[in-house]
């Protein structure tokens, strides 16, 4: 190949994917009661321990990839002599685009004769996952670089992220949710319905009471927009912050809506930047469809 491609750990996906499709990545950083560690796949501390000390009482937070941590990363890439295409995660989430943008800026006087385009994504978890997923396989199928460039362009906005969360506490402390809000859904177990808008940024859309239900509207909001329909035949990717039961009862649901789908559903992990957001007790759903336009 004659181009790299790279992504942030906030894809949500295993090492072993993204080794298999061959595709670096940047890690972020999160702060775990004062002890900083990379955001680098559940390589470092497991998922379990992750959520575990969360459930405890440990306090998160999170620290995007600085500008020079960016210029480092991406000078180590061109030092191979080839271009890369960097897709940053959610602009309408993190300053990290910006970042990166910067970064490339400071690099085009040190490497002249080679490319280096940094794109935002305007996705976030395993739906940013599914997108890198679907722009390796379009480097696969011969797409050149600028090629590559203007697919993304032309298509990122068709990528489905819906949402919903059993456990509003990180939602609160996030300032995504009000105090009375997050005490009243928990009251009479209301489960926000959300997705990423077109600009990138996390949503809510409908307040809906019992795990049940939002499980059932989550799937129609998939029948209501994936490509084709329930035709749909292409990856449906999950992720989930230590409810893997939730998000199972979510895959067989799809599967048994949607019969042509490319494969089984893949279940990932909510990662530690995410997650740290989120809380347990988060499940996403990823497909592509048409083209987010709020």
């Amino acid at each position: 190949m004659s181009y790299i491609l790279s992504c942030c750990s906030t894809v949500d996906l295993t090492k072993e994917h993204l080794e298999k499709i061959n595709v670096s990545f940047a890690c972020f950083h999160y702060i775990l009661d004062g002890v900083e560690y990379p955001d680098d796949l559940g390589q470092t501390m497991s998922f379990d321990d992750f959520y575990n000390k969360l459930k405890n009482g440990s306090d998160s937070t999170t620290s995007q990839i600085s500008v020079g941590e960016y210029e480092d990363y991406f000078r180590k890439l061109l030092n191979t002599g080839k271009d890369v295409i960097h897709l940053s995660f959610s602009s309408g989430i993190s300053g990290s685009y910006r970042s990166a943008l910067t970064a490339a800026d400071m690099l085009k006087e040190e490497y002249p004769n080679q490319k280096l385009y940094v794109i935002d994504s305007l996705a976030a978890s395993s739906g940013y996952g599914l997108l890198i997923d679907t722009v390796a396989k379009k480097r696969d199928e011969g797409l050149s670089i600028d090629e590559l460039r203007d697919w993304v362009e032309e298509n990122k906005r068709k990528l489905h992220h819906w949402f919903f969360s059993t456990d509003l506490t990180f939602f609160v402390k996030g300032g995504r949710i009000s105090k009375v809000s997050g005490m009243i859904g928990g009251v009479f177990e209301i489960c926000p319905l959300m997705n990423v808008s077109h600009e990138g940024r996390l949503t809510p859309r409908t307040k809906i009471r019992t795990k049940k239900n939002v499980i059932t509207e989550m799937v129609n909001r998939m029948v209501e927009y994936a490509e084709n329909g329930t035709n749909y035949n292409g990856k449906v990717y999950m992720s989930n912050s230590d409810c893997l039961e939730d998000a199972k009862e979510v895959a067989s649901l799809v599967e048994s809506k949607f019969k042509k789908i490319d494969g089984k559903v893949l279940i990932n992990s909510i990662g530690t930047v995410v997650g740290t957001h989120t809380g347990p007790g988060t499940v996403a759903l990823f497909f592509w469809g048409d083209e987010r336009v709020d």
